[in-house]
């Protein structure tokens, strides 16, 4: 240290004393740094790094970041170019075709089959135990279609076989089954006649008998009638009725009549057999003018009637007895 020290006159300086308060002032001023920056330093970032990264380290970033890309890649794609990619990716490694990935669609069934197989003419409360979901779709099928008449398929009516089922929205908007004929195969709407058919059939190995209506022009009943007579529906008149109930008031006043002819002819007699004509026997002959004349009215009543009872009311129909006898010509 001797050596290295230096004399400068009246202005020099001494070199290791100048470097050593140099020194201490640069490690304090580190030191300050250092605790500013462990202030300041927040809890979850990293200390610095120092040295060079490893290099498994570098591939488990890249690795990493790979995946990121290649999810946002698959998220992009919708299910089916998801599953082609995949698919791709196995031939490109493992080998193979295309031929050997296509689904066999033999066992495919649509909405139509599922009915096919599940459909029943008639749903009964049996019928609705274990209900799955096939059996809930033709449920709701059945549901909406109505079930007042049929429509028949009389192709083979040679061989006694009829096919029957129930009409559609359209078909009882257009009035095909009700106001055109129910044949499945005809239109006519002139002359039709309602039958009533006891249909017996078979339905998932169960033999079931069900009475339905149809509406047919006269060359299908013929048809239908080929092997026996079915039973004809027609409409019963009200009118009939009436009449029927009018017959024994007719009776009743016939029988006024006669009994008040009677009482006439049996005071005429009473009259001729007296001689003296006084004021009394005037009276009782105007008398009985008057009951003879109240006699001839058919449609007067005689005193005893008043006392029988009060006079029948007469009912009114209400809203819907009206309009079911507006549509009885329409429903058979």
């Amino acid at each position: 240290m001797e050596n290295l020290v230096k004399i400068h006159g009246a202005g020099g300086y001494d070199s290791d004393f100048s470097d050593d308060d140099g020194e201490g002032d640069s490690s304090e001023k580190a030191r300050e740094r250092k605790r500013e920056a462990e202030i300041l330093q927040k809890p979850f970032e990293k200390g610095r790094q120092s040295k060079v990264a490893h290099r498994s380290l570098h591939s488990c970033e890249v690795d990493r970041e790979e995946a990121r890309n290649r999810r946002a890649h698959l998220i992009s794609m919708n299910a089916f170019e998801r599953h082609k990619k995949f698919v791709g990716d196995y031939i490109l490694y493992y080998g193979g075709q295309m031929a050997d990935f296509r689904r066999s669609a033999a066992k495919d069934k649509t909405d139509l089959d599922v009915l096919r197989e599940n459909h029943r003419f008639l749903w009964r409360d049996e019928d609705e135990d274990d209900m799955t979901w096939e059996k809930e779709i033709a449920k709701k099928y059945y549901d909406k279609l109505f079930k007042e008449y049929c429509i028949a398929d009389l192709s083979r009516y040679k061989e006694n076989k009829f096919g029957f089922r129930w009409r559609t929205e359209n078909e009882v908007v257009s009035g095909k089954g009700q106001f055109q004929c129910g044949n499945k195969h005809c239109g006519k709407e002139e002359g039709l006649k309602s039958w009533e058919v006891n249909f017996a059939y078979v339905e998932h190995g169960e033999k079931r008998n069900a009475l339905v209506k149809l509406r047919l022009c006269p060359e299908c009943s013929f048809k239908l009638n080929y092997h026996h007579k079915r039973k004809e529906v027609k409409v019963k008149r009200k009118r009939k009725i009436s009449e029927e109930n009018e017959e024994p008031t007719k009776k009743k006043r016939k029988k006024r009549r006669k009994s008040s002819s009677h009482s006439k002819k049996h005071r005429h007699k009473k009259q001729k057999g007296r001689s003296t004509s006084s004021s009394s026997s005037e009276s009782e002959g105007q008398n009985s003018d008057k009951d003879s004349e109240a006699g001839n009215e058919p449609d007067s009543q005689s005193e005893a009637d008043h006392w029988r009872g009060p006079a029948p009311a007469v009912e009114e129909k209400s809203r819907e007895e009206e309009f079911d006898d507006y549509f009885e010509d329409m429903f058979l």
